[in-house]
């Protein structure tokens, strides 16, 4: 049996997009934090455009990016926005965005009060330079404030047509839940990759299918890691954030290489990158799977795209799992500031 990611790339979400989705969903989306945000060696905004550009162009229109990612904060909806205040670029492209965190002196700060909410809203929509948030997400959950009332709130903003669909992040089954009871999750974004395979493991994938709510995978790369481009710490920028992360420091690092020339032994025999096959890899899980790899480069650009020919036999999609289930990565996900809230 063989299993292509190009058999469902184009598609609607599933049940709970209500069967308004204005458009059909390409599975291979684009995460846009990288270009402003967290890794280092930032570019112009010219050419930050042209990636931007050159993924719509090539079907990958589901872009997603947060009021946190800068700095300062609204930095990369603003990079997006003076490309979405083209009526004809903004009628190809399923923009979400996030609410919910926000920096501090001393790092990021968390809120899920109503008001917050609607202004963070509000900001959103001008620096994106859109009349409407196709997918408007809480970026993390503030457990200090009921879930209900957030969700209240961000039902109103869908009721006045601020937003068209919601979507939550990083949250628990109970979570899921309760913000569902309130008004329908359209997707679940969250952390997906053979070394963070956790959803298939704890319940959440299960409660998502139970509910018809499609899974949006954040670093399906492992934060490039998976792309075999880094061989130690060093390899990174002094001020990207993977330097501080443990599964990317000493031995940590060395242990999770593992991880990596397994996959690549796998994708070296068919003649495809390891980014390519771990991509190919997650969309296999189902269709209601949808990728946002991120890039400054279009080359990877290229690369990334190139999964969706990628075709995995039953037995490489095996091979692949055991490899997942045989070698557990080392090292938390985040570094201690953003220890507990997983914050992008």
């Amino acid at each position: 049996m063989q299993v292509t990611t190009s058999s469902c790339l184009q598609k609607s979400l599933i049940v709970n997009w209500e069967k308004t989705v204005p458009k059909a969903l390409a599975a291979l989306g684009f995460g846009a934090m990288g270009l402003s945000a967290f890794y280092g060696n930032q570019v112009s905004d010219a050419e930050n455009h042209e990636v931007i550009k050159a993924a719509v162009e090539e079907g990958c229109t589901f872009i997603d990016t947060s009021n946190l990612y800068g700095p300062p904060m609204g930095k990369n909806e603003r990079l997006i926005g003076e490309l979405l205040k083209d009526p004809e670029f903004r009628s190809k492209v399923f923009i979400c965005t996030k609410f919910g965190l926000y920096f501090t002196e001393t790092g990021v700060g968390l809120s899920g009060k109503p008001e917050d909410v609607r202004r963070w809203c509000e900001e959103s929509l001008a620096n994106l330079q859109v009349d409407y948030i196709d997918l408007y997400y809480q970026h993390r959950v503030d457990r200090r404030v009921p879930i209900e009332e957030t969700w209240r709130e961000s039902k109103k903003l869908k009721e006045e047509g601020k937003v068209k669909y919601l979507g939550i992040s990083e949250a628990t089954e109970e979570e899921i839940r309760r913000a569902h009871a309130i008004t329908p999750i359209s997707a679940l974004q969250i952390e997906f990759s053979p070394w963070t395979p956790d959803i298939k493991e704890n319940g959440i994938l299960e409660v998502c299918r139970e509910l018809g709510i499609s899974i949006v995978t954040y670093s399906p790369l492992g934060r490039g890691f998976l792309t075999g481009a880094y061989k130690s710490p060093e390899d990174f920028e002094e001020d990207d954030y993977r330097r501080s992360t443990p599964r990317f420091q000493g031995e940590a690092f060395k242990e999770n290489l593992k991880l990596v020339d397994a996959l690549k032994e796998i994708a070296d025999k068919k003649g495809v990158t390891p980014a390519q096959l771990t991509l190919a890899w997650v969309l296999a899980q189902g269709e209601d799977f949808i990728a946002i790899p991120g890039t400054k480069k279009i080359k990877y650009l290229k690369e990334n795209i190139g999964s969706r020919g990628v075709t995995l036999t039953s037995e490489e999609l095996q091979s692949i799992d055991e490899i997942v289930n045989r070698i557990k990565v080392v090292g938390g996900r985040y570094d201690a500031g953003f220890s507990g809230m997983g914050a992008f």
